[in-house]
């Protein structure tokens, strides 16, 4: 059984990766199978402190939601793009 927060974690994880994806097209393509694992294990290990603050924030205001959903998505994006641009260079 899927609870609400392993619906928003997985709907989380999805918007987090297309945010990585579209910014880091090349890196992306060029990335070998391990260099994605780390990207991933990245965003991972950043989760649990960006999915809290979601809930705090949504819940302290509600009114924006949709924003610190936005902002959750492009905090886990950018532990995989860090990681990803230092592979690159």
């Amino acid at each position: 059984m899927t609870t609400q927060i392993d619906t928003l974690a997985i709907k989380l994880s999805e918007v987090a990766m297309t945010v990585l994806v579209r910014t880091c097209r090349s890196e992306v393509a060029a990335a070998s199978h391990d260099d994605l694992e780390a990207a991933c294990l990245a965003m991972r290990a950043k989760a649990p402190v960006v999915i809290k603050r979601l809930i705090d924030d949504a819940g302290a205001a509600p009114w924006v939601a949709e924003q610190a959903f936005a902002a959750a998505a492009i905090d886990l994006a950018g532990a995989g793009i860090d990681v990803l641009r230092r592979v690159g260079q």
